[in-house]
């Protein structure tokens, strides 16, 4: 490799980072206080620059193939619509090199989408964090709390795992043909839980309450940590009760209140919690039922 340090202890890498948004910077300052280099880090943006600057100070910001010829391991860290083409113009540009580590952290994708990469000699490997990041140095002390979901070829496998270690975090062996409901799995957790606390927050603000964030806190927390070490029998409210005359007032209360969007979530996560009830016989089906007809649209009123 072009340029690479020669006075790193023996096992540390030059690591080119491409994309210093959220994930890349503080992945890279993470391979970085492992001891390894970062030789080169891509920024466009005057919010990447300056998260450059902050969390990799002193690596130069360079163009992208420049920080491909100079790395012997090349973290891509770019949306996931992006990589494919960004592989695959690299691959024609002829800069990817035999025995170089190509790393991805693309959650939905495996090491097929580094193909072009492969051909030209690189080892893929795709390890993707499964944390939410702020891009901030506060995410470093996250990680030995996070998991990542890690896909190579069987011969290197041991190489994602080592990586993700040395980051102080845990690998978890994702197959290739898993990806796509794996990162389902965590966008659905993730995404759709800020959508919720959002969502709930508006009513609250809207109804005048100063600090939504106070009341839903100790509840949204509470409700996350029995679910996770309970499962659904830590499940409570109308729908576990088939307290039928309190789903019909919450769907109408809705309606009246003009939340479209709100309206149409608490149905839809309605229905799925009762369907899951039913299946676990928290519920009986005369029960279930009865929740589920409550749930209809009435005839004057227009579904979400």
């Amino acid at each position: 490799m072009n340029n690479v340090e020669s006075s790193r202890r023996p096992g540390r890498l030059g690591v080119g980072v491409i994309g210093a948004g959220r994930v890349g910077a503080v992945l890279g300052a993470a391979l970085r206080t492992a001891g390894h280099a970062v030789v080169g880090v891509s920024a466009v943006s005057e919010a990447s620059r300056e998260r450059a600057e902050t969390l990799l100070p002193g690596v130069p910001i360079l163009d992208i193939p420049v920080i491909v010829e100079r790395a012997e391991l090349v973290l891509l860290a770019v949306p996931d619509d992006a990589l494919p083409g960004l592989v695959e113009g690299l691959a024609r540009l002829g800069v990817w090199q035999p025995g170089q580590l190509v790393v991805h952290t693309s959650g939905r994708s495996g090491t097929e989408v580094l193909a072009p990469a492969r051909r030209a000699g690189a080892i893929p490997l795709a390890i993707h964090p499964a944390m939410t990041f702020t891009g901030l140095s506060l995410d470093l002390g996250r990680l030995p709390e996070c998991t990542f979901g890690i896909t190579a070829p069987a011969a290197v496998l041991p190489i994602a795992q080592a990586l993700v270690v040395e980051m102080g975090a845990e690998p978890v062996i994702i197959e290739e043909e898993s990806r796509p409901l794996y990162h389902a799995a965590l966008a659905h957790a993730s995404n759709h839980l800020v959508t919720l606390a959002s969502q709930s927050a508006q009513l609250l603000s809207d109804l005048g309450v100063q600090r939504p964030d106070r009341m839903l806190g100790p509840l949204m927390k509470a409700s996350l940590e029995n679910a996770l070490s309970s499962g659904e029998s830590a499940l409570t409210g109308p729908v576990a009760r088939g307290d039928v005359e309190t789903v019909r007032t919450h769907t109408a209360a809705l309606a009246r209140h003009d939340a479209a969007d709100v309206a149409l979530a608490y149905r839809d996560m309605a229905r799925a919690t009762t369907l899951r009830a039913l299946d676990r016989g928290l519920l009986s089906a005369e029960q279930g039922a009865a929740v589920l007809a409550a749930l209809e649209p009435t005839p004057t009123e227009d579904e979400p």
